[in-house]
Formats: C-alpha cells, sequence, structure tokens
C-alpha cells in the first residue's frame, strides 16, 4: 500500500470515528438536545453556568454511559434520572453522537465563589 492511500484512510477513519462509535445520528441529537438539554448545558453543550457540565466535544461512548446509568439509577442525580428516564436507547446514542460533534471550549468556566 502506497503512503497516500494509507494516509487516506487514516484521515476517513479518524473523521468519522467519534460519531460512528456513537451508532447515533448527530442530526436527530441535536433536535433531541435543543428540547431538553440546552437549558442547563447550553446550545451546543458549552455551558457557561459552572454547576453544569460541558458535553460539547465529549466522547460519544462516556456520554452513552452516563446516561445510560442515569436511567437506570447507577448513576445518582435526581435531575438528570428524570430527563434520561424518557429518552429510548437510540435517543441516547442520538444525543451523544450530536455533543460529540461539537467543538468543546478550551476556556474553563470560573467556579462558584462564596463570599461570607
Amino acid at each position: 500500500m502506497n503512503k497516500l492511500t494509507l494516509f487516506t484512510l487514516l484521515v476517513v477513519a479518524a473523521t468519522g470515528t467519534r460519531i460512528s462509535w456513537a451508532g447515533g445520528d448527530p442530526a436527530a441529537g441535536q433536535a433531541i438536545a435543543s428540547k431538553t438539554c440546552k437549558a442547563c448545558h447550553g446550545e451546543d453543550g458549552n455551558s457557561t453556568d459552572p454547576q453544569y457540565p460541558r458535553l460539547a466535544g465529549q466522547h460519544a461512548d462516556y456520554l452513552v454511559r452516563a446516561l445510560t446509568d442515569y436511567k437506570s439509577g447507577a448513576r445518582k442525580n435526581p435531575i438528570m434520572a428524570g430527563f434520561a428516564a424518557g429518552l429510548s436507547e437510540q435517543d441516547i446514542e442520538d444525543v451523544a453522537a450530536w455533543f460529540a460533534s461539537r467543538t468543546g471550549l478550551v476556556t474553563p468556566v470560573l467556579p462558584i465563589t462564596v463570599q461570607h
């Protein structure tokens, strides 16, 4: 195999891997996320509130696991459990594919400071 063919195969594999791992449809995930996730996690997964994690650019398999665990009760958070309960397995895959396809912000959100 020549270098150009190998390079082309690597580029194709690298660009489609993150979304294909999720097995979801990012467009369908965007539709779900725009109704359920954006209030806390931001329109594109880049939350500006430090109490809510940024989901943009997160690995799809991690997001699938987290949502599945919230749904089953293996991961405890009453707010997330309520949202996850209404998602099918395909919905979870789609939402994970959407957030995985987004670009995450590099700068951290500043922590909340408590005044005494």
